[in-house]
C-alpha cells in the first residue's frame, strides 16, 4: 500500500502547457486517495504545480531542502512539514526513507540523477518500492528507448527494465505503482547475470 510518494519533477515549468496539467492531476489524485506527496520543498515550477494541488484537495505535503534552497526562499510556504537537510545527498537519502514509491514528472539534471538513484538502489536491492515516470507528451520516450537499447546490446536485463513503469496518465500511474512487485532474483543470482563465466 502506497501511503507516501516522492515525487521527482523540475523546478519549472517547461513549455509545454501539459507538465503543469499533469502535475496538477497527479496532485489530486494523491489527495483523494489519501497519499502524502514528498517532494524537493520548492514553491516554483512543477514542484510548486503537484504540492498545490495536494494542498488543495486537503492532503499532506511533506518538502525536504537543502538550508542553501531555503535561504534562498525557495521553499513552498504552505506545505504540512518542512524536513531541512544539510546536503542534496541527503535530501534524496530522506526522500527515500520517508516514501513508500517513486515517480518523476519531466524535470532536468536533477530529476534524472534522482530517478536513476532509485533506480539502482532498486537493482541493487537497497529497497523493494516501485519506480515510475509520467511520460506526459511523449517526454521520455527518449529515455526509455534508451533503456530498451540497453537490453538489446545485453547490459540490462529485461528483469531490471521493468523496474522502471511509465504511464501517461495520474491514475495510471497510482494503480500501476500499487501493482508492481520487484524480481524475485537479485541480478547476480540469476543465470543471465553471467555470461562464459565472466559478470556482465
Amino acid at each position: 500500500m502506497i501511503q507516501s510518494l516522492a515525487v521527482y519533477c523540475g523546478s519549472s515549468t517547461g513549455a509545454d502547457s501539459r507538465f503543469v496539467e499533469m502535475a496538477s492531476a497527479l496532485g489530486a489524485v494523491m489527495a483523494e486517495r489519501e497519499v502524502r506527496l514528498v517532494y524537493g520543498g520548492g514553491g516554483v515550477g512543477l514542484m510548486g504545480a503537484v504540492a498545490d494541488a495536494v494542498l488543495a484537495g486537503g492532503g499532506e505535503v511533506m518538502g525536504v531542502i537543502p538550508q542553501f534552497l531555503q535561504d534562498k526562499e525557495l521553499g513552498h510556504k504552505g506545505v504540512t512539514e518542512m524536513v531541512v537537510v544539510e546536503t542534496m545527498h541527503e535530501r534524496k537519502t530522506a526522500m527515500m526513507e520517508y516514501s513508500d514509491a517513486f515517480i518523476a514528472l519531466p524535470g532536468g539534471y536533477g530529476t534524472l540523477e534522482e530517478l536513476f538513484e532509485v533506480l539502482a538502489w532498486s537493482q541493487l536491492q537497497l529497497h523493494a518500492k516501485p519506480v515510475g515516470v509520467m511520460n506526459v507528451g511523449g517526454y521520455y520516450d527518449g529515455l526509455l528507448t534508451c533503456l530498451d537499447r540497453m537490453v538489446s546490446d545485453g547490459l540490462l536485463r529485461q528483469a531490471e527494465r521493468e523496474r522502471l513503469i511509465a504511464c501517461p496518465s495520474a491514475e495510471g500511474a497510482m494503480d500501476a505503482l500499487a501493482a508492481w512487485s520487484p524480481p524475485k532474483l537479485a541480478k547476480w543470482e540469476d543465470p543471465e547475470f553471467w555470461t562464459e563465466g565472466e559478470l556482465r
